[in-house]
Parts: C-alpha cells; sequence; structure tokens
C-alpha cells in the first residue's frame, strides 16, 4: 500500500544491530503530518493526499494559503507535500499522521534537496582527470578541448563542463527503516539521505524492493 510522510532531517547517528554490528543511520523527525487534502479520481483523476508538516503562525503565509488550511481546518504549516496513495478515501482531511505509519523492517524512498556546493570545475563536478601538473603545462584542472571537426561543427548536446553542483531534488531508494521512535515521533534509517541538518525531507514506502 502506498504512503508517505514529510520529515526533517535531523542528523546522523550509529547504532548497533543484533549486539553485533556497527551500522551509521540517519535521524528523521517523520510528522506529525495533517492531511489537507485529498484528491480522488472522480475529481482529479488520480488519488493522492496533501500532507502539512512543521506548523508556523498564521501571518507567514499569504492569503490564498491561508484559506486553503482554513478550509481544511488544519493549523498552517511550513511544507506542504503530495503523496500518491492507493486509495485517498482511506483518509480523512484533518487526520494526522505520524511516525507509526512506518514499521522497523520497512523500505523507504527519501526525497529532499542536495546540499549546495556552489559553481565547480569539472573535476571535482565530474570527476575529470586533469591535465598534466608539471611546471609550464598551462592545463592542470582545466575541462581541455571542446570542439569537433567540421562536421558536425558544433559542441555536443551534454557535454560535461563546469558549473553549479548541488541542490538538486535527490532520491534515495530502498533504506531500511532500523528504528521507530514514537515518543519523540522519530525515524532511524540505515545509510545517508539528501540534504543537510534540519532539510525537509519526503518519506515514501519503496518502489523497488530489494537486498542489503
Amino acid at each position: 500500500m502506498a504512503k508517505g510522510l514529510i520529515g526533517r532531517k535531523l542528523g546522523m547517528t550509529q547504532v548497533f544491530v543484533g549486539g553485533e554490528e556497527l551500522i551509521p543511520v540517519t535521524v528523521v523527525e517523520a510528522g506529525p503530518c495533517t492531511v489537507v487534502q485529498k484528491k480522488t479520481q472522480q475529481t482529479d483523476g488520480y488519488d493522492a493526499i496533501q500532507l502539512g508538516f512543521g506548523e508556523i503562525k498564521p501571518h507567514r503565509v499569504n492569503q490564498p494559503e491561508l484559506g486553503h488550511f482554513k478550509k481544511s481546518g488544519a493549523a498552517p504549516t511550513r511544507f506542504l507535500r503530495e503523496i500518491r496513495v492507493d486509495d485517498a478515501d482511506a483518509y480523512e482531511v484533518g487526520q494526522v499522521l505520524t511516525a507509526g505509519l512506518f514499521q522497523p523492517g520497512d523500505r523507504v524512498d527519501v526525497t529532499g534537496i542536495s546540499r549546495g556546493k556552489g559553481y565547480q570545475g569539472v573535476m571535482k563536478r565530474h570527476g575529470f582527470g586533469g591535465g598534466r601538473a608539471s611546471h609550464g603545462s598551462m592545463f592542470h584542472r582545466k575541462p581541455g578541448a571542446i570542439g569537433a571537426h567540421e562536421a558536425p561543427g558544433r559542441v555536443f548536446k551534454g557535454q560535461k563542463l563546469p558549473g553549479q553542483m548541488g541542490n538538486h531534488r535527490v532520491t534515495v531508494q530502498n533504506l531500511q527503516v532500523v528504528e521507530v521512535d514514537l515518543e519523540r515521533n522519530t525515524i532511524m534509517l540505515r545509510g545517508a539521505v539528501p540534504g543537510g541538518k534540519n532539510g525537509a525531507v519526503v518519506l515514501r514506502n519503496a518502489v523497488k524492493l530489494g537486498g542489503g
């Protein structure tokens, strides 16, 4: 069954599993998320729910958003995300979803905004080997020639060049839920998730189940 939550990345730590294996985990504050809107096959052509996470003061949202929240009876939130579900009628507007939606052993896909690294050269951005480092080479970390012959007489699309690195929407698939703390509303995920500390992430049940 398709399901999901909005969360906040708190940071990384490590835990023992089975009393012998030490594994890295990311701690995510998952919810509580309020169902702000439902979308169904009859009205929208697909089934989904819109979740809100992170309450903020009403004066920090614009008037259209404030009306949207008032219509659902939910308090204004900092984040709104849409989650595809199998049956939107299984949820109610105003319903609160918590970390208990997932259980240890579940597999999830986590989507977030990767850390921005600014404008970078080809060696850091694409892993180029660079040129000679000897004195007077004048090459070093440059990308090298990108031209072509008279035919085609242009630079091919997709040529790897310096540019903005990071700050992209990234999804890490098939992460294992190690532990769920209902009191703190946190979920521990094995491995790393995109983004920096306190960054917003979206957790969905994994679409590609596998080992590891």
